[in-house]
């Protein structure tokens, strides 16, 4: 190794050699250290790339990759490489050439200002441990080497750390451990390195590993969809069933007769499994178990939104002496019936505390009507304009809570494709609540269409929804950020338009968001969520994860209010 250090030294002596104090060669030690410091950064270049193939996925090949990368370029090389640097100035010092040429070793026979002979001050002192340990009489030797062997690779140590941190961007950072355990056992190992070329070692190592940071930032994150097919957990390999040999056919004996054949029952009602209930609720038809309710059963009291599809009620229950949300339908013709009945299996399926729950469904004398959970207080809409913009603890405890609920929709199955602020309600103690599922649709329903039906609403639509393209898991997530969006400015993220029209053509277009809290701390996340490219955009449970992450650094939890809480009316 210690011909691989000479050729080291003799390159940066030949790319940097001031001949001014300290000396030429203690100036090609800076500059070795530096080209030393060039193997942490390729190894955390290295393990960016292998994360923009494997994601998260930290088993196996992938947590081998990265700790192999760990070992060889943080650990092994930078030992390697100082130690024979160390060993080639001590072998010069000894009267040999330590690899180096006859006139490279002659000239580090030249003496500079405090050094002295280079040779002798490179490679005739005692190592870092004996340094450290057994110092001197001067104190202030003693603090110049203590800054240099132990202040300096501290801070080095930072540096490797924010690489690490910066080649695990959009994932766990526990795998960075690898990467900095491997150069902490680097700084240890090295103690028997020369305490004078140490020090200019390091002074050269530090400034290349902050540098650093830029090459591997320029690598870029994994993609967001990487993330997710890294997050989705392998699907279980069915076992093959044996095959059954039917059991030997014994023939009966003669004196015995044959009994005669079981009586046939009709099937009787059995209450349907919940395996059952839910294949039941995601294929179109009828809804089982529609109560008729024509007698009066609800005594409407105000009216409380009107809608494309319907009327919803504040209306009260008579039978079980509860208030409760009514929904309406305005035509009794079959499709609206049908979207009902998708509405109501919809949420039916759904047992998230931030959805709005689903009770009933039953005929009132002016048609279909949804029987839903009654929630008290205003929508994200009215509370933004009546309280001004949330601010980022809010906003983040509002998108990690809604992106639960809609994650928890998505696996039943069921998109959203309305969400907006007018469709989320912040109760009286601050938390919100999704509702209205009325265009939602489950898998095996019907695409219900109508003339001069717009799907959504077109401030929060998707650009591929807006386009024509059917409405997937990253379409609500984009309808979600536009809407948290909406909570910290105050504006749709493309701004307003004077018609509706305008505003589906510039979703159509995919305009770039023009209107984004770009002060907030979620800007950047906004961003990657307003993608015009649903490949591209994080998922709900990537976003959930990143904004909690947030607030559990800021010492903020999740689970509190997103508004200021008000009292409940009675």
């Amino acid at each position: 190794m210690e011909s691989i250090a000479s050729a080291l030294l003799s390159l940066a002596h030949s790319l940097f050699q001031p001949g001014f104090c300290p000396g030429d060669w203690v100036w090609a030690t800076s500059m070795a250290g530096a080209l030393i410091a060039l193997s942490p950064v390729a190894g955390a270049m290295l393990v960016a790339l292998v994360r923009k193939f494997t994601g998260n996925r930290y088993s196996g090949p992938a947590l081998i990759a990265i700790a192999g990368i760990s070992l060889v370029f943080v650990l092994l090389l930078p030992l390697l490489l100082a130690t024979g640097v160390s060993s080639v100035y001590r072998d010069v010092f000894a009267g040999g050439t330590g690899g180096l040429t006859t006139g490279e070793a002659g000239s580090l026979a030249r003496e500079y200002c405090f050094v002295g002979v280079q040779s002798e001050y490179l490679g005739g002192g005692q190592n870092i441990y004996e340094t450290l340990f057994y110092p001197s009489d001067s104190v202030l030797a003693y603090g110049y080497y203590l800054g240099g062997l132990v202040g300096l690779p501290i801070l080095a140590l930072l540096a490797i750390m924010l690489l690490g941190r910066v080649a695990l961007r959009r994932g766990p950072k526990w795998p960075g451990r690898l990467i900095w355990g491997s150069f902490v056992a680097f700084v240890l190992l090295s103690v028997g390195v020369e305490a004078n070329t140490a020090v200019h070692l390091w002074l050269g190592f530090l400034p290349v590993t902050v540098l650093g940071v830029i090459p591997v930032a320029l690598v870029g994150p994994p993609s967001w969809s990487v993330i997710q097919n890294s997050d989705r957990p392998p699907e279980p390999k069915p076992r093959p069933e044996p095959p059954r040999q039917p059991p030997p056919y014994v023939p009966p004996p003669p004196s015995e007769v044959p009994p005669p054949p079981p009586k046939q029952y009709p099937p009787t009602s059995v209450a349907p499994s919940p395996e059952a209930a839910g294949a039941l609720a995601a294929v179109p038809g009828p809804m089982p178990g529609t109560a008729d309710s024509g007698s009066g059963r609800f005594k409407r009291i105000r009216r409380l939104g009107h809608g494309g599809f319907g009327t919803v009620w504040e209306a009260q229950d008579t039978q079980l002496g509860r208030t409760v949300a009514l929904k309406i339908a305005h035509a009794p013709d079959r499709d609206t019936e049908e979207r009902m009945q998708r509405e109501a299996r919809a949420l039916a399926m759904l047992n998230h505390p931030n959805c709005v729950r689903v009770y009933d469904l039953v005929e009132e004398p002016d048609g279909l009507a949804l029987v839903m959970e009654y929630l008290h207080g205003q929508s994200l809409a009215e509370t933004v304009d009546s309280g001004g913009s949330l601010d980022d603890v809010a906003a983040g405890r509002l998108w990690a809570t809604l992106a639960g609920a809609l994650s928890a929709a998505h696996d039943k199955g069921v998109l959203h494709r309305d969400m907006k602020p007018s469709n989320v309600i912040v109760d009286p103690e601050g938390l919100p609540h999704l509702i209205d599922f009325g265009i939602a649709r489950s898998k095996g329903d019907s695409k219900l269409t109508a003339t001069g039906m717009m799907i959504g609403t077109p401030d929060y639509t998707a650009p591929e929804t807006a386009a024509g393209s059917p409405a997937s898991p990253a379409s609500d997530a984009w309808q979600l950020a536009a809407t948290v969006s909406y909570a910290l400015s105050g504006y749709p993220p493309r701004g307003t338009r004077e018609t509706p029209m305008a505003a589906l053509m510039a979703a159509a277009r995919a305009e770039p968001p023009s209107q984004l809290p770009r002060q907030s701390v979620h800007a950047r996340l906004l961003i990657a969520s307003l993608d015009p490219q649903p490949r591209n955009r994080p998922t709900l449970n990537a976003v959930r994860r990143e904004v909690e992450g947030w607030l559990a650094r800021v010492g903020k939890s999740p689970d509190g209010p997103v508004t200021r809480v008000v009292p409940k009316v009675q």
